[in-house]
């Protein structure tokens, strides 16, 4: 029998208490559990990016973090984002700008985008680049995706 755990989490403001594995990953439980199925998983070793949730203010991967280590905390996923079907300026920034194409790494980048600005008013190209670095997108080149950020900056 596999071990399990009680946790409570605030995850886009709304409160949760779930049994889970003690072994599930935060990036399952949120996908599987919660069906909050924006947050993605790709590498599975915290190297692409794709499963970047805002963690108690902080860009975190949630394939590396396991669900019981979130007990008590609050979340934001990419769900959290938009205000019901009113989109953040950094998504409506993302789709002027064409900064997806697929759309696979899009939440993690809007996730470290989101977290990078709070941090970072008003930055550079090559603070946005930096700031980006950590994700991985095979399809844009980049380039749509820094250009968003930059123009979404000055609303932030």
């Amino acid at each position: 029998m596999t071990p399990q755990r009680n946790i409570r989490l605030t995850v886009n403001g709304k409160t949760y208490e779930s049994l889970v594995p003690v072994r599930m990953t935060l990036a399952d439980f949120l996908r599987g559990e919660l069906d909050l199925t924006g947050t993605h998983v790709g590498c599975e070793h915290g190297v692409c990016g794709a499963c970047t949730i805002v963690l108690n203010g902080n860009a975190v991967r949630s394939c590396l973090m396991l669900a019981v280590q979130v007990d008590g905390a609050s979340l934001m996923t990419v769900e959290g984002l938009a205000d019901g079907q009113d989109l953040h300026p950094l998504q409506k920034a993302f789709q002027r700008n064409h900064a997806l194409q697929c759309g696979f790494c899009t939440p993690g980048l809007l996730m470290t985008a989101y977290e990078f600005l709070k941090d970072t008013p008003n930055p550079t190209e090559a603070q946005v680049r930096e700031g980006i670095s950590g994700n991985i997108c095979r399809c844009t080149g980049y380039a749509p995706i820094v250009q968003a950020i930059l123009e979404v900056s000055q609303e932030f």
